[in-house]
């Protein structure tokens, strides 16, 4: 396909809050360098009760629309495993707010944290094919946040976040390689999320099937590429990153399709080729399906040899099970597109919470699900909401009046 097709601009909205991992960690009993060096991971983003996923996606995507992008943008998929309705997508609440043309197609899209990458390759496919014409464009939106899980195991890995993925014929920060891509599916039951309030599975079960995926996907891709290559091919590697540690296993498993490494040498690799990817993420939490577009990011921001026309490897896992591993090439104005996300900026504006706020939080948030009629309080968090969203323009949750959903600007 001669066509060029990629990103032209991403924004991640990290939230406006913070949880730092070592004070959960003394809060827990839980020895901290597990967490900062084996997990790798620093802090977590937390919500306050007047966002959600809607309005993280709103929130993320709004600054970085211009006028001329909301005219042009025919299809809108936004990828969630956190829907907050049974039936109505949270795509038309994004269309509404970011004022989105009455014409453009709309869907909410659930596969885990597959649900990103799974939603670039169809928005991909569709600017390409012409349907949206010579200047149609697509909005990808990932926006997740974990549910309450304290004191589990696996309360430090959970966090929040969306990304804002534009799709158009001018790909500046990010070309998609068309036909190069490897898929590969299975259904496991590692990780479910059974009602509105349950976040559970097994996550030695789940570590195992992302591995074994990627084995799969990157076989594929392999395959279909047809001719013999070194890792050399990728010149950086992006995956998955339910947390950091995860991606240097991973590369130990790729790298199994190109040869014999040592331990040693396998981990000399990771961190010339993914560690830069995880500065941003690692501040996070989990991300679920905006991790790999947040390490695109960072990738991008923090390595001084990368060119345009490089190419980069790029691995997305979502649980139940879909993998894909595609390839993408770095875009000529990719610098100063992903600087334009401002992503460093807006996790230093974040407002680091004590324990006890995070669990207040959390308890206020769980206590409303599927309740019919609620008003969210602004209180708490001293004065966070009026220091920080009053008379700024971002969307805010409002609460919910005979079951539907009010939002408004703060």
């Amino acid at each position: 396909m001669n066509v060029k097709v990629g990103i032209e601009k991403a924004r991640v909205y990290p939230s406006s809050l913070a949880l730092a991992m070592s004070a959960l960690c003394e809060a827990r009993g839980h020895d901290p360098a597990d967490i900062r060096d084996v997990m790798m991971i620093d802090e977590r983003s937390v919500n306050p009760p007047y966002e959600d996923p809607v309005t993280m996606a709103v929130n993320a995507a709004l600054p970085m629309l211009t006028e001329e992008d909301k005219r042009s943008i025919g299809l809108l998929l936004v990828g969630t495993e956190s829907g907050v309705d049974q039936e109505k997508p949270m795509s038309t609440w994004v269309q509404r707010y970011l004022g989105l043309s009455s014409r453009c197609r709309n869907m909410e899209v659930k596969h885990a944290c597959y649900s990103g990458t799974g939603s670039l390759q169809l928005a991909a496919s569709y600017v390409a094919s012409g349907i949206a014409g010579q200047d149609g464009k697509a909005l990808i939106i990932t926006s997740d946040q974990s549910r309450m899980h304290f004191g589990k195991p696996y309360e430090f890995v959970m966090g929040a976040g969306a990304t804002a993925i534009l799709v158009s014929k001018t790909p500046r920060l990010f070309e998609l390689e068309f036909g190069k891509s490897g898929v590969y599916t299975n259904e496991v039951s590692d990780l479910t999320r059974p009602t509105s309030r349950v976040e559970t599975g097994n996550s030695e079960t789940s570590l195992l099937s992302y591995l074994e995926a990627l084995d799969a996907a990157l076989g594929h891709y392999l395959e279909r590429l047809g001719e013999p290559v070194d890792y050399s091919y990728f010149k950086k590697n992006i995956y998955h990153v339910p947390f950091g540690g995860m991606t240097a296993r991973a590369t130990r498993a790729a790298l199994r399709h190109f040869g014999d490494y040592s331990k040693a040498e396998a981990r000399k690799i990771w961190e010339a080729k993914t560690l830069p990817s995880l500065s941003y993420v690692r501040r996070m939490g989990g991300t679920y399906a905006s991790s790999t577009f947040i390490a695109l990011l960072a990738l991008i921001d923090n390595c001084d040899d990368l060119r345009p026309g490089d190419r980069i490897g790029m691995y997305s896992y979502g649980s139940g099970c879909c993998a894909e591993f595609y390839s993408g090439l770095i875009g000529r104005d990719a610098r100063a597109a992903a600087a334009e996300a401002r992503a460093l900026d807006l996790l230093d504006r974040r407002r680091l919470v004590s324990v006890r706020e995070y669990e207040e939080a959390e308890r206020e948030r769980t206590c409303w699900i599927d309740c019919g009629d609620f008003e969210v309080s602004r209180d708490g968090l001293d004065g966070w909401y009026d220091r920080h969203y009053r008379g700024n323009g971002y969307l805010v949750f409002k609460g919910i009046r005979d079951h539907y959903r009010q939002y408004e600007w703060s």
